[in-house]
């Protein structure tokens, strides 16, 4: 079975398990659906994992390489070649290590007892009391805080450990909850006389609460986003925007772009009357290559989605 397939099929069946554990190899083949030899294979020719050694020889993982396995698995199936996993995997750690000291160890706890809550009132399908939640947490962080470090972590495990009996019930009902809420959000933003940004999915390459997150991260008072359904024709957005005329065209995915990829959108660009942006994990690694052309990249994080928008729109940032 293909690395990707079993990852799919499999990585819902983890478990919950010591954080100061150490495990063998077979069972981190169970837990993860990674065989051991491409275990090794990541180990040996890329340096991904650096499992500890016993006198033996034998390798022992901890909870933490369970983790970088699982973070591999999802770049792969952006579609990553696994050649270029190690880069990411430090750049992510790298700013997730300027975040943490950014925010101190208070919020973190504070977070992570907030999704604890969220996720007893889920496995209870309490929607009443996953209201209040939501209520509450809304009310004490900014929209960045409340959806980017408690409610989407929280959505994205569960998503990931779908697979046994109720978890996939489980998810969808959070997913379902997470939609209404931000889509209700986002209708009354666009109910505004502000001027408008319209934000597409590159198909098959986000799910729609991720679009609609980004959406309602990337909107201010003064712009409004609005969201394109879901299957949208790529080829028919420059006539969409003809007759829309928004102030500019935000494209969103989370697959890793190829040189096709790059060379529809510059075509795109070609024929708008607006700019165009790229927004999502695809903006992160693609900006490379898009670098000095008429495509901008806003990168992944809601704040800085936003931010960068708003200078491109000022004509404060070069794409």
């Amino acid at each position: 079975m293909p690395v990707i397939t079993a990852h799919i099929d499999r990585l819902s069946h983890l478990e919950p398990v010591d954080a100061d554990a150490l495990f063998p190899i077979r069972e981190v083949s169970r837990l993860t659906g990674v065989n051991p030899v491409t275990l090794r294979a990541w180990e040996r020719r890329y340096g991904l994992i650096q499992p500890l050694r016993t006198e033996s020889g034998h390798r022992l993982y901890s909870q933490a390489d369970i983790v970088t396995v699982n973070r591999i698995l999802d770049w792969i199936e952006r579609g990553v070649a696994v050649s270029k996993v190690g880069k990411i995997l430090a750049r992510d750690d790298q700013q997730a290590e300027t975040v943490r000291a950014q925010r101190g160890a208070v919020e973190e706890c504070e977070w992570s007892q907030w999704r604890a809550r969220l996720r007893q009132a889920v496995s209870a399908f309490d929607d009443r009391q996953l209201e209040c939640l939501y209520g509450q947490i809304c009310a004490t962080y900014p929209l960045s805080v409340a959806f980017q470090d408690i409610l989407m972590p929280l959505w994205n495990e569960l998503l990931r450990h779908q697979g046994r009996f109720g978890q996939a019930s489980e998810w969808l009902f959070y997913d379902s909850f997470l939609r209404i809420h931000t889509f209700e959000r986002l209708h009354l933003a666009s109910a505004s006389p502000a001027p408008r940004v319209l934000l597409a999915a590159m198909p098959g390459e986000c799910r729609k609460l991720e679009l609609l997150v980004a959406a309602m991260l990337m909107s201010r008072e003064d712009l409004a986003v609005k969201v394109l359904g879901m299957g949208q024709p790529f080829d028919e957005l420059t006539l969409v925007c003809e007759k829309a005329r928004p102030k500019a065209l935000v494209m969103f995915s989370n697959y890793s772009h190829n040189h096709e990829l790059v060379g529809r959108l510059n075509r795109l660009a070609q024929t708008l009357d607006c700019p165009l942006f790229i927004a999502g994990a695809a903006s992160d690694l693609a900006e490379h290559d898009l670098a000095g052309s008429s495509v901008g990249c806003l990168g992944s994080e809601g704040r800085l989605m936003q931010r960068r928008l708003q200078q491109f729109l000022r004509g404060s940032l070069d794409t």
